[in-house]
């Protein structure tokens, strides 16, 4: 049985993910590795990158990033997600330099457009994206812009490019040290930087190299706590219980439709039955009453 010292997540957390598509860990890095994170970049520029499907325990041997990966809370966040021996995807270094730099030499400059970091991915395995911030990140810095909730709504990397903002989206402003573990199918994209100092961020892609069933610490995935439920009853307790993992599947965010935005539910059950390994598992019926068909071959 995992414990919550080997810092893998727990039902709940992996549940967030499920429905939002992220995890937004704060301050996580130690102060001390984040300063050697920026002054190898500042000093050396990107790190040397590594061939698609290279296992990730191969790679960045001698450098800082190295130290981040394995730290124990980071190791647990990535075999929750990804499972154990990931392979390594890409990585980049992305920076944003204060946009009065660019004004003062005549340069317009404009926000990265909104996007998904791929083409069309019909998956329901999925890469996780580390977004790792070695310094803090202020609201004049611009950050990362993203849509919680989209990674289920599979478009072709930029054909959202001409919308930017979106009721619900958030910016990144955290302090230094802070990860995001996203799902390779979440919009998002990034700010200008108002602000007098250069911006850093650096993304690690991450694939699975097994099925990413129940590697998490399942101590708190009782039977109760996926089990059926009376639904649209305001009076059954874990219909009240923000923190119900079933509650947690089944919040919608402030973009959603209240037609279509029922589908996303059925998109969240389906990864969910991914994760558990387990294809009869529904929450509030939402997919069993659309599979419901008696007269169908092998019912």
């Amino acid at each position: 049985m995992s414990t919550a010292d080997d810092g893998l997540l727990t039902s709940r957390e992996v549940a967030r993910f499920v429905a939002r598509g992220f995890l937004q860990f704060d301050a996580i890095v130690p102060d001390e590795l984040n300063r050697d994170v920026l002054a190898a970049v500042e000093r050396d520029g990107p790190p040397p990158g590594n061939p698609a499907g290279t296992p990730l325990a191969a790679c960045y041997a001698g450098t800082p990033i190295r130290g981040v990966l394995d730290l124990p809370r980071v190791r647990g966040i990535v075999r929750s997600l990804v499972g154990p021996d990931p392979i390594f995807d890409h990585h980049g270094v992305h920076f944003s330099q204060p946009a009065r730099s660019f004004e003062q030499r005549g340069i317009k400059v404009h926000a990265q457009h909104t996007h998904q970091d791929s083409t069309i991915d019909l998956r329901r395995a999925f890469d996780v994206q580390l977004f790792y911030f070695p310094q803090a990140v202020t609201p004049q810095m611009g950050g990362t812009r993203f849509v919680p909730g989209t990674h289920l709504r599979i478009v072709n990397e930029a054909a959202i490019a001409r919308y930017q903002n979106f009721v619900g989206q958030q910016k990144v402003v955290c302090p230094a040290g802070t990860l995001l573990a996203c799902h390779h199918g979440l919009w998002h994209g990034g700010e200008v930087n108002h602000s007098d100092t250069t911006r850093y961020m650096l993304k690690v892609r991450l694939a699975p190299s097994v099925p990413q069933v129940r590697h998490w610490n399942t101590a708190d995935l009782t039977p109760q706590a996926v089990a059926a439920r009376p639904i649209f009853d305001p009076t059954e307790a874990s219909c009240l219980d923000a923190e119900d993992i079933r509650s947690i599947l089944c919040r919608p965010e402030p973009w959603f439709e209240a037609d279509t935005g029922r589908l996303e539910f059925i998109n969240r059950i389906r990864l969910w039955r991914y994760l558990l390994g387990d294809e009869r598992a529904d929450v509030d019926y939402w997919a069993g009453r659309v599979e419901n068909d008696p007269g169908s071959p092998g019912a």
